[in-house]
């Protein structure tokens, strides 16, 4: 493609990658809102946004794979209507239960969404050039990101919208993107005789990841961490997952195939995007409702005040994305992003109901610039290790482990984060001599914070302030993995090709060992 087709071309994708971005984003500012007007808890809370990012995560390496044996344009249309009628029925949602069901299957399209247009950009241009468009990628994320805080604070705050508004938004994006892709994508369709999807291997990653997620829920409250319900669940999800790594080595077309994720580029670069992806993830979750619940400000505000993040991701993310592509170097801005992600988590890990906004804001920061360094440039290191007919699966596995990822890290943060309010809250209306009974004992489960009288309610900010900045430590712990990782990645240029060049036995074998 000429660099005007791929110009018109990239249009409509990155207008798809705002849809699917925006969508999570919009609702992370008007969650306390939505879950209180439904009469919902933080686990319910927690997961409105962990049965997207599940659904997204267990299917995205299915589209992957789709991706290399059928057409990519129609995938990508079909990804669009998926996630369009989700949307409505999310709008409609009567019950936090019909919430987490329909946002599941939005999670469906969202992972179609993000995985395809990084595998059709694969398609049209070499892994050089690639990294400025990724910088593109980058800054119509953070855009995004910036945006639909803003966007979801201020349609929450209109009486005549509310917060189903923030789900009907999506509509005249998801209309406007498919128009756009039809008139301006043209793809070869290619097409693969015998093809085989690994529909074993997807339900049994997902069902193995899923009873984990269940586990670290209700631990803690509804059992003990010494008990029956968690042998039953660890257990089980431990020989879940182990069973689909040994279907993933049988099987001819594995949803995450072994034979590139085993290599020594492939499997640190993964490594490091799990911490990226809870970094992505847990920092737009936690913050929004930090602001609302343990600051007191309403959703609009909230969304004003995650922008010094999305700042950071915006400027980093295409700089960098330019310089990758002038020095056909990744490792050096992986590790100086994640560097910068470990202080902003640190920084984070201070803050209570007290702190200063500027020192909040300035955390902030550095976890933006920290994201948009290292997450699209890490996609670009696999990538660039595997030939043209392997990109999608290439793109799906390690999309899939960044939203593995952000799934663990959401639901594990959202259980800590439970556990502490809820302590936090009884030693507070104890301390003040509250008894925890009528409204007191609401406070403990509910996220109806207006309703609360004045006294409770200070002391359920003073716990949302306190917890959150202990579940940031917890990130910044995972944060050392991933820097960790990404220093054993091995140095290497992109290359100028689309694809790979045929390798003599030699260059084969001693591929295979690296």
């Amino acid at each position: 493609m000429t660099h005007r087709q791929v110009l018109e071309a990239l249009s409509g994708l990155l207008l798809v990658l705002f849809v699917a971005m925006i969508s999570a984003t919009i609702v992370s500012v008007a969650l306390p809102q939505i879950i209180g007007a439904l009469d919902g808890t933080q686990s319910q809370y927690t997961w409105v946004v962990t049965a997207s990012l599940l659904a997204s995560t267990a299917s995205t390496p299915i589209w992957g794979k789709l991706a290399d044996l059928f057409d990519k344009k129609l995938l990508l249309q079909i990804a669009i209507v998926i996630f369009m009628v989700a949307s409505l029925a999310c709008g409609f949602a009567q019950n936090t239960g019909q919430l987490i069901a329909f946002r599941a299957v939005q999670g469906l399209g969202m992972g179609a969404l993000q995985i395809l247009t990084q595998v059709v950009l694969a398609a049209m241009i070499t892994p050089k050039e690639r990294g400025r468009y990724n910088g593109y990628l980058g800054a119509v994320m953070a855009v995004a990101t910036v945006g639909g805080p803003l966007l979801g604070g201020l349609i929450a705050d209109t009486s005549w919208l509310g917060w189903r508004g923030c789900f009907f938004i999506a509509v005249p994006f998801t209309i406007a993107a498919f128009g756009l892709l039809a008139k301006t994508l043209h793809l070869p369709t290619v097409r693969r005789s015998g093809v085989s999807i690994d529909y074993w291997g997807a339900t049994l990653i997902a069902a193995g990841v899923s009873v984990l997620l269940i586990w670290v829920t209700f631990v803690g409250n509804d059992f003990d961490w010494l008990s029956w319900q968690t042998a039953a669940m660890v257990i089980g999800g431990l020989l879940l997952l182990a069973v689909a790594t040994w279907v993933e080595s049988k099987v001819r077309e594995p949803v995450v195939p072994l034979h590139i994720i085993s290599r020594r580029t492939p499997a640190f670069a993964i490594l490091a995007s799990l911490a990226v992806g809870m970094a992505m993830f847990g920092g737009s979750v936690f913050l929004g409702q930090y602001f609302q619940i343990g600051r007191g400000y309403g959703p609009t505000a909230a969304g004003l005040m995650t922008i010094p993040m999305m700042i950071g991701v915006l400027l980093s993310s295409t700089i960098s994305g330019k310089m990758v592509s002038r020095s056909g170097r990744t490792k050096p801005y992986i590790l100086v992003g994640l560097v910068v992600l470990l202080a902003g988590f640190a920084g984070l890990a201070t803050i209570d109901h007290e702190t200063t906004l500027v020192l909040v804001s300035a955390y902030m920061l550095l976890v933006g610039i920290g994201v948009g360094m290292s997450m699209q440039n890490l996609v670009l290191v696999i990538q660039n290790t595997v030939p043209l007919s392997e990109i999608g699966a290439a793109s799906g596995a390690i999309t899939f482990f960044r939203s593995l990822g952000g799934t663990v890290g959401v639901s594990v943060l959202g259980a800590v984060l439970a556990n502490r309010v809820a302590s936090d809250i009884a030693a507070g209306l104890a301390k003040a001599g509250i008894p925890v009974t009528g409204d007191a004992a609401a406070a403990s489960g509910s996220l109806n914070i207006a309703a609360l009288p004045e006294p409770v309610k200070q002391i359920v900010r003073a716990a949302y302030g306190e917890a959150t900045g202990h579940i940031f430590l917890i990130s910044a712990g995972i944060a050392v993995v991933g820097l960790l990782a990404a220093a054993f990645l091995k140095p290497a240029r992109l290359r100028d090709s689309l694809d790979l060049p045929a390798p003599n036995p030699k260059q084969e074998a001693a591929s295979t060992s690296a």
